[in-house]
Protein backbone atom coordinates (compact mmCIF):
# COMPACT_ATOMS: atom_id res chain seq x y z
CA UNK A 1 0.00 0.00 0.00
CA UNK A 2 0.99 3.73 -0.92
CA UNK A 3 0.37 6.68 1.38
CA UNK A 4 -2.10 9.08 -0.07
CA UNK A 5 -0.32 12.37 0.28
CA UNK A 6 -3.28 15.22 0.74
CA UNK A 7 -3.29 17.70 -2.27
CA UNK A 8 -0.58 20.85 -2.22
CA UNK A 9 -1.53 22.77 -3.42
CA UNK A 10 -5.18 21.69 -2.62
CA UNK A 11 -7.50 20.64 -5.55
CA UNK A 12 -9.44 23.08 -6.73
CA UNK A 13 -11.35 24.49 -10.04
CA UNK A 14 -13.81 27.47 -10.20
CA UNK A 15 -17.13 25.70 -8.82
CA UNK A 16 -15.35 23.25 -6.02
CA UNK A 17 -11.77 23.39 -3.78
CA UNK A 18 -11.23 20.00 -1.71
CA UNK A 19 -9.43 20.16 1.42
CA UNK A 20 -8.70 17.73 4.76
CA UNK A 21 -11.37 17.06 7.05
CA UNK A 22 -10.65 18.72 10.51
CA UNK A 23 -12.94 18.68 13.66
CA UNK A 24 -14.58 21.88 13.26
CA UNK A 25 -16.72 20.49 9.93
CA UNK A 26 -18.14 18.38 12.91
CA UNK A 27 -21.62 20.51 12.72
CA UNK A 28 -22.02 20.34 9.18
CA UNK A 29 -20.92 16.99 8.38
CA UNK A 30 -23.13 15.90 10.83
CA UNK A 31 -25.99 18.07 9.53
CA UNK A 32 -25.48 16.81 5.97
CA UNK A 33 -25.25 13.34 6.48
CA UNK A 34 -28.70 13.70 8.34
CA UNK A 35 -30.03 13.95 5.38
CA UNK A 36 -32.29 11.27 4.29
CA UNK A 37 -31.28 11.20 0.89
CA UNK A 38 -27.48 10.71 1.73
CA UNK A 39 -28.52 7.96 4.47
CA UNK A 40 -30.95 6.63 2.05
CA UNK A 41 -27.73 6.11 -0.66
CA UNK A 42 -24.74 5.69 1.75
CA UNK A 43 -23.75 3.54 4.53
CA UNK A 44 -23.45 6.04 6.94
CA UNK A 45 -25.06 5.78 10.45
CA UNK A 46 -28.76 6.04 10.76
CA UNK A 47 -29.31 8.68 12.82
CA UNK A 48 -26.29 10.21 12.73
CA UNK A 49 -24.89 12.29 15.59
CA UNK A 50 -22.16 14.07 16.30
CA UNK A 51 -19.61 11.14 17.66
CA UNK A 52 -20.41 9.78 14.37
CA UNK A 53 -18.66 12.82 12.24
CA UNK A 54 -16.06 13.14 15.47
CA UNK A 55 -15.00 9.42 14.79
CA UNK A 56 -15.07 9.43 11.26
CA UNK A 57 -12.97 12.84 10.89
CA UNK A 58 -10.65 11.65 13.28
CA UNK A 59 -9.61 8.69 11.42
CA UNK A 60 -9.06 10.07 8.29
CA UNK A 61 -5.13 10.76 8.88
CA UNK A 62 -5.28 6.79 9.36
CA UNK A 63 -7.01 6.10 6.61
CA UNK A 64 -4.63 8.63 4.18
CA UNK A 65 -1.38 7.15 6.04
CA UNK A 66 -2.40 3.15 5.33
CA UNK A 67 -3.78 3.97 1.71
CA UNK A 68 -6.62 3.02 2.68
CA UNK A 69 -8.77 6.43 1.47
CA UNK A 70 -8.30 9.94 0.77
CA UNK A 71 -11.49 11.70 1.85
CA UNK A 72 -11.79 15.59 1.49
CA UNK A 73 -14.38 18.02 2.19
CA UNK A 74 -16.09 19.57 -0.67
CA UNK A 75 -16.22 23.40 -0.73
CA UNK A 76 -17.45 26.41 -2.87
CA UNK A 77 -14.38 27.16 -4.36
CA UNK A 78 -15.66 30.96 -4.32
CA UNK A 79 -16.46 31.52 -0.12
CA UNK A 80 -15.37 28.30 1.26
CA UNK A 81 -18.69 27.38 2.05
CA UNK A 82 -19.35 23.32 2.62
CA UNK A 83 -20.71 21.17 0.49
CA UNK A 84 -20.22 17.53 1.21
CA UNK A 85 -17.47 14.98 0.80
CA UNK A 86 -15.75 13.03 -2.01
CA UNK A 87 -13.28 10.19 -1.23
CA UNK A 88 -11.03 8.07 -2.46
CA UNK A 89 -11.97 4.57 -1.44
CA UNK A 90 -11.75 0.73 -1.30
CA UNK A 91 -8.28 0.76 -2.82
CA UNK A 92 -6.93 -2.43 -4.67
CA UNK A 93 -3.13 -0.91 -4.86
CA UNK A 94 -2.51 -4.32 -6.47
CA UNK A 95 -4.37 -3.15 -9.28
CA UNK A 96 -4.06 -0.01 -9.15
CA UNK A 97 -7.65 0.67 -8.90
CA UNK A 98 -9.93 2.72 -6.28
CA UNK A 99 -13.46 3.83 -6.59
CA UNK A 100 -14.71 7.08 -5.44
CA UNK A 101 -17.31 7.66 -3.55
CA UNK A 102 -19.62 11.23 -2.54
CA UNK A 103 -22.29 12.62 -0.84
CA UNK A 104 -23.79 16.85 -1.55
CA UNK A 105 -25.57 18.11 1.40
CA UNK A 106 -28.62 19.52 0.50
CA UNK A 107 -27.75 23.12 0.41
CA UNK A 108 -24.47 22.33 -2.20
CA UNK A 109 -26.68 20.76 -4.51
CA UNK A 110 -27.80 21.89 -8.17
CA UNK A 111 -24.29 23.95 -8.81
CA UNK A 112 -21.86 21.20 -10.34
CA UNK A 113 -20.12 20.64 -7.25
CA UNK A 114 -20.22 16.61 -7.22
CA UNK A 115 -18.98 16.14 -11.08
CA UNK A 116 -16.29 18.54 -10.00
CA UNK A 117 -15.01 16.82 -7.10
CA UNK A 118 -15.33 13.65 -8.32
CA UNK A 119 -13.26 14.98 -11.85
CA UNK A 120 -10.69 16.44 -9.51
CA UNK A 121 -10.08 13.49 -7.40
CA UNK A 122 -10.01 10.65 -10.16
CA UNK A 123 -6.97 13.33 -12.03
CA UNK A 124 -5.15 13.41 -8.69
CA UNK A 125 -5.93 9.94 -7.95
CA UNK A 126 -4.53 8.95 -12.03
CA UNK A 127 -1.45 11.44 -11.57
CA UNK A 128 -0.48 11.41 -8.22
CA UNK A 129 -1.66 8.18 -7.15
CA UNK A 130 -0.87 5.69 -10.12
CA UNK A 131 -4.11 4.33 -10.05
CA UNK A 132 -5.01 3.03 -13.77
CA UNK A 133 -8.88 2.57 -13.09
CA UNK A 134 -11.54 4.38 -10.85
CA UNK A 135 -14.91 3.34 -10.31
CA UNK A 136 -18.08 4.96 -9.53
CA UNK A 137 -20.72 3.02 -8.63
CA UNK A 138 -24.25 4.51 -7.48
CA UNK A 139 -26.74 2.87 -6.57
CA UNK A 140 -29.69 2.07 -9.78
CA UNK A 141 -32.23 3.54 -7.66
CA UNK A 142 -29.54 6.44 -7.79
CA UNK A 143 -30.59 8.42 -10.86
CA UNK A 144 -29.22 11.33 -9.75
CA UNK A 145 -25.54 9.87 -8.90
CA UNK A 146 -25.59 8.23 -11.66
CA UNK A 147 -25.91 11.97 -13.64
CA UNK A 148 -22.86 13.08 -11.53
CA UNK A 149 -21.00 10.00 -13.13
CA UNK A 150 -21.75 10.62 -16.94
CA UNK A 151 -21.37 14.38 -15.92
CA UNK A 152 -17.86 13.43 -14.49
CA UNK A 153 -16.87 11.48 -17.96
CA UNK A 154 -17.43 8.01 -16.29
CA UNK A 155 -18.11 5.17 -18.60
CA UNK A 156 -21.66 2.98 -17.90
CA UNK A 157 -21.10 -0.72 -17.96
CA UNK A 158 -23.43 -2.24 -16.19
CA UNK A 159 -25.76 -3.31 -13.90
CA UNK A 160 -23.88 -5.46 -10.70
CA UNK A 161 -26.90 -7.38 -9.44
CA UNK A 162 -26.93 -7.42 -5.11
CA UNK A 163 -23.68 -5.73 -5.04
CA UNK A 164 -23.75 -3.49 -2.21
CA UNK A 165 -24.94 -4.19 1.26
CA UNK A 166 -26.01 -1.48 3.74
CA UNK A 167 -28.61 -1.89 6.78
CA UNK A 168 -28.62 -5.08 6.13
CA UNK A 169 -30.30 -4.52 2.97
CA UNK A 170 -28.78 -5.67 -0.26
CA UNK A 171 -28.67 -2.66 -3.24
CA UNK A 172 -28.44 -3.33 -7.36
CA UNK A 173 -25.94 -0.65 -8.48
CA UNK A 174 -24.24 0.44 -11.42
CA UNK A 175 -20.23 0.38 -12.65
CA UNK A 176 -19.05 3.15 -13.91
CA UNK A 177 -15.41 3.53 -14.48
CA UNK A 178 -12.99 5.85 -15.27
CA UNK A 179 -9.49 5.67 -16.91
CA UNK A 180 -6.45 8.03 -16.75
CA UNK A 181 -7.67 8.87 -21.06
CA UNK A 182 -11.21 9.53 -20.24
CA UNK A 183 -10.52 12.83 -18.32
Amino acid sequence: MSELLLPDPPLADSIVALRAFTLDDVEWVTEGCRDPEVARFTSVPDPYEPEHAREWIGQQDDLRESGEGLHLAATAADDGAPLGSVGLQRIAWDQLRGEIGYWIAPWGRGRGAAPSAVRLLAAYGFDVGGLQRIEVIPYLDNPASQRVAEKAGCQREGVLRSYFLARGVRHDCVMYSLLPGDL
